[in-house]
């Protein structure tokens, strides 16, 4: 609380006001005091207040902020107290109400409720994205590209943070900040790249969400694509939603963009990359693609002698498959390839598209459980992947041919698979187009 004051005085002081100190030694009331004596050396002006990154607050300096501007809200106006305080943060209040009170949700007669309104900052339309850039053509006469812009807008999904980073990065870094040579697609690429892998504020704080272990359950559900018919109503999807990492498209829930997607599926799986040892087998054609037979029958291998122990170790039980074989396949692509994602609530799989030297692999990951026979699942999972590749647009490497071949991964879950000899677990066979491995 005393920070909090402090800032306040400090931020006075540079309007060439002095709002005069209060004491240190009464918390509980500091904030409050704070707020008078600055309403009152504004007056005959109303003074509103905004608090920036109320996030950070938790615990009892909470719960004292909360009270000390629900005690003022009574006496509220000019020259006696702010006539609005705003919070602003990634939150809504009710959430931070919520925290503060161990968990309970706020009941309608609750002192706290006194807020007005809540209201979020949307996400940028394909328009916004277009007159964003266009600032730039008009300061310096640089030019973009459409397939530049239509990328910048499918990798964010207007997201305003992402959107401005990549516009940055594209033209104050990668080309100079006087440069008027068009921006990219290829350009938009790199910037992408340099983003995830420089893990920037924003995203590191999108990380950091993932140790709240009612998230982290969520995210699991995205990335296996389970059905659940309570997600919707949890209050921990609620507040993904408001967090903006999380949306609805088309009546499913997913992550928000595909680089949550990039930078989530990389947080989860880069403690487990690093643990895995480079790849000392064969694992490119001569011509230096990227020879994924050999590489997926040495990940049937891999499987087989650190799944169990791994996975009591991961935290993870119904990703940890699928988490693995990222960890695995980012281990030996990483630097030089990419690997695009595909997964959301409900679809039963993930699938993956993978890009090295030009040449894309399809892959699509299915769990076999309880009472599926693996002739069912293989059925399912060839026609979710046959339409997966059709589908498929490469986002990057405008000249890299379509991918053909693909890969059905297929881990047994089953309780009695633990007691399945390795030999007669792991398996290999060809479906026409589509080859079918077996862990």
């Amino acid at each position: 609380m005393p920070a909090i004051c402090s800032a306040i005085r400090e931020y006075t002081r540079m309007s060439a006001m002095d709002v005069p100190g209060v004491s240190a030694t009464n918390a509980s009331s500091m904030l409050s005091d704070t707020l008078i004596r600055w309403s009152a050396l504004v007056a005959p002006k109303p003074l509103i207040v905004l608090f920036d990154e109320v996030d950070v607050l938790e615990g009892d300096a909470m719960v004292s902020f909360l009270r000390q501007l629900r005690g003022g809200f009574a006496s509220r106006g000019v020259g006696a107290f702010p006539v609005s305080v705003a919070l602003v943060g990634m939150r809504d209040l009710k959430d931070y109400i919520t925290k503060a009170k161990d968990g309970r949700a706020v009941n309608p007669g609750s002192p706290f409720n006194v807020k007005e309104d809540s209201a979020v900052l949307s996400n940028f339309t394909k328009e916004d994205v277009v007159h964003l850039f266009a600032q730039r053509t008009a300061e310096n006469g640089q030019q973009i590209t459409q397939e530049a812009l239509d990328y910048v807008y499918k990798q964010s999904k207007g997201q305003p943070w992402i959107v401005n980073s990549l516009f940055k990065r594209a033209t104050l870094r990668i080309l100079d900040e006087a440069s008027t040579e068009t921006v990219t697609v290829e350009h938009i690429e790199e910037a992408r790249q340099q983003m995830i892998l420089a893990r920037e504020t924003h995203l590191d704080a999108l990380a950091y969400r993932l140790e709240d272990p009612a998230v982290r359950a969520l995210i699991e559900k995205l990335i296996t694509g389970v059905l659940d018919p309570t997600l919707a109503e949890s209050e921990t999807f609620r507040i993904c939603i408001d967090l903006g990492l999380v949306t609805v498209e088309n009546g499913t829930p997913q992550v928000a963009n595909p680089i949550y997607r990039e930078v989530i599926a990389r947080h989860l799986t880069y403690s487990t990359q690093l643990a895995i040892p480079a790849p000392e087998w064969q694992w490119q054609k001569p011509d230096g693609t990227l020879d994924m037979d050999s590489l997926l029958r040495e990940f049937q291998g891999f499987w087989q002698t650190h799944s169990e122990e791994w996975e009591e170790m991961s935290g993870y039980s119904e990703a940890f498959p699928h988490l693995l074989l990222m960890a695995f396949l980012q281990r030996v692509t990483n630097g030089d390839g990419h690997i695009e994602r595909e997964y959301a609530a409900g679809r039963g799989r993930m699938d993956l598209a993978v890009e090295y030297m030009g040449r894309w692999d399809i892959i699509e990951v299915k769990l076999r459980r309880k009472g599926q026979s693996i002739d069912k699942v293989k059925e399912t999972g060839i026609q979710q992947i046959l339409r997966y590749r059709n589908s498929f647009s490469p986002p990057l490497c405008a000249n890299a041919a379509a991918p053909t071949h693909c890969y059905l991964v297929v881990f047994d879950r089953r309780p009695e698979a633990a007691q399945i000899p390795w030999s007669d677990r792991l398996k290999w066979s060809n479906e026409g187009e589509v080859t079918i491995v077996e862990c």
